[in-house]
C-alpha cells in the first residue's frame, strides 16, 4: 500500500526478479524489515505463546502453523507493528516508518535525495538474561536478595526462569541492584 501511495511501480524491483513474482518491489522493501517478523516469532517461542496444538507436521517433518497459531502470531505482530520506534528524532509506528522508507526510495529514484539509508532504524535487541546475570541470579541467596532490596518472590521467579533456560524479564531497578552488587 505504501508503495502505491508514493507512486512507485511494484512490478519493478531491484533485488527480486519480475519472473519470480508479480511484485518484486514489495519483496525488496520487506527485506529491511524482515527482522521484525523474525524477532517476534522468536519471542513467541521463548515465551511459549504457542502450544503443540498450534502446529502440524508435513510428510518431510516440516512444521507449519495451523490457523489458530497464525491468529496468535498475527495478534502479536499487530502489537509489534503498532509499537513506536525513534526515527528522525521522533517516535513513529513501524507502519509509518515503512511508508517513510518508501518515500525516501521514491525521492532517491527521482534524484531528490543523494543518499538512501535502509540501516536505520535498526533493531535494538536488548537481553536481560546474559550468562553473567543468570549466574549471579542462581548463586544469590534470599538473604543477599533482601540486602539488595529484591523481594523473595522476585528472586524465586527469576531463579526459576534462569534454571530452565527460559528468557528472563528483569526490570531496570532489579538489574541495577544485581549489577552493582556483583
Amino acid at each position: 500500500m505504501a508503495i502505491n501511495a508514493v507512486g512507485l511501480e511494484p512490478a519493478i524491483g531491484f533485488l527480486h526478479e519480475a519472473r519470480q513474482t508479480k511484485y518484486p518491489l514489495v519483496y525488496d522493501l520487506q527485506e529491511p524489515f524482515r527482522w521484525l517478523i523474525d524477532t517476534t516469532l522468536i519471542e513467541c517461542l521463548e515465551y511459549e505463546r504457542f502450544s503443540k496444538k498450534d502446529f502440524y507436521r508435513l510428510d518431510n517433518y516440516v512444521l507449519r502453523l495451523k490457523p489458530e497459531g497464525v491468529k496468535k502470531l498475527l495478534a502479536v505482530l499487530q502489537i509489534k507493528f503498532n509499537s513506536n520506534v525513534r526515527y528522525r528524532g521522533k517516535y513513529y509506528g513501524w507502519s509509518t516508518v515503512m511508508r517513510l522508507k518508501c518515500q525516501e526510495l521514491a525521492g532517491y529514484i527521482l534524484a531528490r535525495r543523494s543518499e538512501l539509508d535502509f540501516n536505520n532504524p535498526r533493531p535494538l535487541l536488548p537481553r536481560d538474561d546474559s550468562d553473567a546475570v543468570r549466574s549471579r541470579i542462581l548463586s544469590m541467596s534470599v538473604a543477599e536478595a533482601r540486602e539488595l532490596g529484591i523481594r523473595k518472590n522476585t528472586l524465586w521467579y527469576i531463579q526459576q526462569r534462569a534454571r530452565t533456560g527460559k528468557p528472563i524479564k528483569i526490570y531496570k531497578q532489579v538489574t541495577k541492584k544485581l549489577c552493582t552488587s556483583a
